[in-house]
C-alpha cells in the first residue's frame, strides 16, 4: 500500500513538472504572437494609436542599431589588434604550456571527402606543434561505410602528423538521444575519456576544441587559445569563445546568403564585447576535465553549442564564463550552388538556430531555481536570451506591418491629421539614419573578408557593398519567419518539434 502510495505521488509530482515544463515552453511562441497579433487589432482598432507605436518602435529600433554598432566597433578594433600579435611568441613565454594537449573534436554526417580533408589541412597549416594535437573525427551509424571510407582516407594521409587521430561511430537508436552533433559529441567525449584513461593522459591537461566539420581556425587559433587559457587565472572555468567568421565560400556565395553569414557574425561581434551576457555559439572551446564534471554534451536536445555553456553555469553555481578570443575560427556559408537550394538551406539553418529557443524552459526549470547563483547574473543571462529571441522573431515583423497598416487604415478612416500626414515622412527619416548604421557596417565587412581569388573580377567588391540593401528582407525571411516558426513549434510541441536537420556542405 506505502509503495502504491509513493508511486502515485511520484507520477504526480512528475506530471506537475511536465505541465510547469510545457508552460515555459509555451510561452517565448505565446508572446511572439500575442504581440503581433496586438498590434494588428490596435492598427485595425485605433490606427493612431498603431501609428504612435510604430514611430517609438522605429526610434527604439534605430537607437539599438547604433548601440550596438558601438559594440561591433570595439570588437572589430580588438580583432584587427589581435591579427598583429605575435600569439606564437606569447605561447611560448607561458609556462608548462607543453604539458598540454589540444583536443579537436570534429563531429561529421555525410559531409564529402573534400570537406573533411580541407579541414584537416587548415589544422596542418596552423602554427602550432602537431604532437600536441589530437583529431577526433566522429561519424555516425547512420552514414557507416561512407564515413569511414573517409576517415581511412585520412587516417592514410595523415597519420603521423597529429599525435594522433581516433576515429568513433556513434550508434544510433539510443535511449534518450535525438540524432545530431550533441549526441555525437557525447559519444565523442566518452570514448576520448576512455582514451586518455587508458593512455594515461591527465584530463586536466587537455583543452578540446569542439568544432563543425568545416571550422578552419586561423593559423594563430591554437597559440592564441593557449596563451588565453594559461593567464585567464581559473581555465577550467571558462568557455572560450572565437569570432565565427563565414569566409570558406564567401566569395562564390550569391548575395543573400553573404548578407545573412556577415550579419551573423556582426551580431556575434557585439556579444564579444559584453563577456558578461555571452552564451558559446558553434564551434569553441573549454576545458575537457569540466565537460567530464559536468557529464559531456546533452544529447536530447539540437542547439549543444550553447547548452553546453549553460549546463556549465549551472553545474558550477554560477562560477563560469565564457571568454571571448578575437582570433577567428571561418566556416562555410550555406551556399551550395544552386540559388533556391541554397535559399533553403539557408533557412534550414537560421530555424534551427532559431530553435535555441528551447533554452529557455531550460533555464527556467534549472538555472532560476539555483539560489547559489547571484540573482542578477541568473537575470542577465536569462534577460538576454528571452529578449534575443523575442525581438529576433517579432521586430522586423513589427516594423514591416506597423510601418504601413495603420497609416493605410487611418487614411480611409480618420479625416485630416497632422500626424497621420507627416507620419510617413517622418518614418522614412528615422529609417534612413538606420540604414546610415547599416551601410557602416557594410563598410567595416571589407576588413573582415579573405583574399579575393584571381579568377574574380574586382567588381565583386562593389556588389559586396551594394549586397547590403538586401538586409531589410534577410532581416524579415531569414530572421523573424524562421525564428517565430521554431518558437510556435517550440509552442505546439509534439510532433512539430524540431530535430537536428544537417545543412549540405559542399
Amino acid at each position: 500500500m506505502i509503495k502504491a502510495l509513493l508511486k502515485f505521488l511520484k507520477l504526480k509530482e512528475e506530471k506537475q513538472d511536465y505541465i510547469q515544463f510545457r508552460i515555459y515552453e509555451i510561452f517565448p511562441g505565446f508572446m511572439a504572437w500575442f504581440t503581433l497579433i496586438f498590434c494588428v487589432l490596435i492598427s485595425l482598432i485605433k490606427p493612431l494609436w498603431g501609428i504612435y507605436f510604430i514611430i517609438v518602435l522605429d526610434v527604439y529600433w534605430v537607437i539599438r542599431i547604433w548601440y550596438l554598432f558601438i559594440f561591433l566597433v570595439g570588437s572589430w578594433m580588438k580583432y584587427m589588434k589581435a591579427k598583429k600579435v605575435d600569439w606564437k611568441s606569447k605561447r611560448l613565454n607561458c609556462n608548462n604550456w607543453e604539458d598540454y594537449i589540444h583536443l579537436v573534436a570534429l563531429p561529421t554526417y555525410k559531409e564529402p571527402y573534400k570537406v573533411v580533408k580541407e579541414t584537416f589541412d587548415k589544422l596542418m597549416d596552423c602554427e602550432y606543434p602537431k604532437d600536441k594535437m589530437i583529431i577526433a573525427l566522429g561519424g555516425e551509424e547512420g552514414d557507416r561505410e561512407n564515413f569511414l571510407n573517409i576517415a581511412n582516407q585520412i587516417k592514410s594521409e595523415f597519420y603521423g602528423k597529429f599525435k594522433d587521430i581516433v576515429i568513433s561511430v556513434h550508434p544510433r537508436g539510443v535511449s534518450g538521444e535525438i540524432p545530431g552533433k550533441g549526441s555525437n559529441m557525447y559519444h565523442i567525449g566518452t570514448q576520448m575519456y576512455k582514451y586518455f584513461l587508458e593512455n594515461n593522459i591527465d584530463i586536466s591537461k587537455v583543452i578540446i576544441s569542439m568544432f563543425d566539420i568545416e571550422t578552419w581556425p586561423d593559423s594563430n587559433y591554437f597559440n592564441c587559445l593557449t596563451y588565453e587559457y594559461l593567464t585567464c587565472g581559473n581555465p577550467e572555468r571558462y568557455s572560450y569563445q572565437p569570432l565565427v567568421l563565414f569566409n570558406n565560400n564567401v566569395w562564390k556565395s550569391n548575395p543573400i546568403i553573404r548578407v545573412v553569414a556577415h550579419s551573423t557574425t556582426y551580431w556575434l561581434l557585439t556579444d564579444l564585447s559584453r563577456a558578461e551576457r555571452l552564451f558559446t555559439f558553434s564551434s569553441h572551446s573549454m576545458s575537457f576535465k569540466a565537460l567530464v564534471e559536468v557529464g559531456f554534451h546533452p544529447r536530447d536536445i539540437v542547439t549543444e553549442d550553447t547548452r553546453i555553456f549553460l549546463h556549465c553555469l549551472n553545474y558550477f553555481n554560477g562560477n563560469y564564463r565564457v571568454r571571448p578570443i578575437y582570433t577567428p575560427v571561418s566556416m562555410q556559408t550555406v551556399d551550395v550552388g544552386g540559388f533556391f537550394e541554397s535559399l533553403k538551406n539557408q533557412y534550414i539553418q537560421i530555424r534551427r538556430w532559431g530553435w535555441g529557443v528551447e533554452h529557455f524552459p531550460w533555464m527556467m526549470k534549472k538555472l532560476v531555481p539555483n539560489k547559489k547563483i547571484p540573482f542578477a547574473q541568473k537575470f542577465k543571462y536569462l534577460f538576454n536570451q528571452a529578449e534575443g529571441t523575442y525581438s529576433w522573431a517579432t521586430l522586423p515583423l513589427l516594423i514591416l506591418i506597423m510601418g504601413r497598416l495603420p497609416i493605410f487604415i487611418a487614411d480611409k478612416t480618420i479625416h485630416y491629421n497632422v500626424m497621420i500626414h507627416n507620419a510617413p515622412i517622418l518614418l522614412e527619416r528615422i529609417m534612413n539614419f538606420g540604414l546610415v548604421g547599416i551601410f557602416a557596417v557594410a563598410f567595416l565587412n571589407f576588413f573582415l573578408l579573405p583574399k579575393k581569388p584571381k579568377n574574380i573580377s574586382p567588381f565583386i567588391y562593389l556588389v559586396m557593398f551594394a549586397q547590403w540593401v538586401l538586409f531589410p528582407f534577410t532581416m524579415i525571411f531569414f530572421g523573424s519567419i524562421p525564428a517565430l516558426e521554431a518558437q510556435t513549434r517550440l509552442m505546439i510541441g509534439g510532433k512539430y518539434r524540431l530535430g537536428f536537420q544537417v545543412t549540405k556542405k559542399t
